[in-house]
């Protein structure tokens, strides 16, 4: 990839989505954007892989296991991180003496971030197809990665710090902003999920001590709380039926479509991924999912296919209905913009 176009991704990520959120990324993506040699390791990334959440992601996974005077600036690898104005020329020493080991990572995995807390959007809508249809549902989640997601029935909810949603009894509550308008009444019945099938290219498997170390790698270094998360979900997707399937879901997903029960209700959702779908895959998704609504109805939930908005569709007899759309949400859904069309 040119070095202009790599340049422009890193400076992208800083500006709109580490700034507020990561301090740390939002200085080093700036700082490579304009270094030569960096772009250069970063352009043996593949080109459908976000360059820049894959070159952090590796990096912080080598240092997890690394004694370099680099971990001193990670504040996910030490309780007293030292001033980001002074990590620049050691980070970029660290990736020069392991570029092979980078290079390496880069072809072996994947930016297949488990964001749990993007479920705080994604559940009221559950709730309202539940509520209306009254009919089991069942989730095909599409790059579903370990499938934390598919567990959202089971986790407790916090909106604004003022409405909770209790679906389990222990502690694990998802705290998030919504800054729209008024979530749906159907919140206080949490839906009846009958099946849990993930697709994901790489499905990542969390009793494999390397996988598991991969994702927490892919969490941001400040973000405390997502770790927190992350480890308190595993107790309740252990106690879950999921399929995880390994494969491309356009290839799949008319093929899964038939293997869910006919009483159920089939919700079809992804986030933060089809944008690392070429174009042409992206509208050959959308036919799939209008051919398997010739024979039964089905919701697709998702953003970044063709914008970065948030959406509900309902599918039935290849006819798309859009029921809400709603404005880019947090990447990682410390906020929300609800809308009830």
């Amino acid at each position: 990839m040119p070095h202009t176009i790599l340049s422009r991704q890193f400076q992208m990520f800083a500006q709109q989505e580490c700034q507020g959120s990561s301090p740390l990324y939002e200085h080093l993506a700036t700082k490579i954007a304009n270094d030569e040699d960096l772009l250069d390791i970063a352009s043996s990334i593949p080109q459908d892989q976000p360059a820049p959440n894959l070159l952090l992601a590796a990096v912080h996974y080598l240092l997890a296991t690394s004694n370099d005077p680099l971990t001193n600036y990670y504040a996910s690898l030490t309780p007293s991180p030292h001033p980001i104005q002074e990590v620049f020329p050691i980070f970029k020493a660290f990736v020069l003496s392991h570029t092979n080991e980078l290079t390496t990572l880069f072809q072996e995995k994947l930016v297949q971030t488990n964001e749990i807390r993007r479920c705080a959007y994604l559940y009221p809508m559950m709730t309202e197809i539940y509520a209306k249809h009254q009919q089991p549902l069942a989730f095909i989640e599409i790059g579903a990665s370990a499938g934390l997601q598919l567990g959202m029935d089971h986790y407790n909810y916090c909106y604004n710090q003022q409405l909770s949603i209790i679906n389990t009894e222990n502690d694990y509550m998802l705290f998030s902003e919504n800054r729209g308008e008024t979530l749906p009444t159907s919140l206080s019945q949490s839906p009846i999920v009958c099946q849990r099938i993930g697709i994901d290219l790489k499905p990542i498997n969390l009793g494999n001590k390397v996988e598991s170390q991969w994702l927490q790698a892919l969490i941001w270094p400040e973000h405390h709380e997502r770790r927190i998360l992350f480890q308190q979900a595993l107790p309740i997707i252990n106690q879950l039926d999921i399929q995880l399937i390994k494969g491309d879901a356009i290839q799949l997903i008319k093929k899964l479509s038939r293997i869910i029960e006919q009483e159920a209700m089939l919700v079809i959702y992804h986030t933060h991924v089809a944008n690392q779908i070429p174009i042409e895959l992206r509208h050959k998704l959308i036919e799939q999912l209008k051919e398997i609504s010739m024979g039964r109805p089905l919701y697709h939930c998702y953003n970044n296919l063709f914008d970065t908005k948030l959406h509900q569709d309902f599918i039935d007899q290849g006819t798309i209905i859009s029921i809400r759309t709603m404005p880019r949400p947090d990447g990682h859904a410390r906020w929300f913009e609800w809308s009830n069309s």
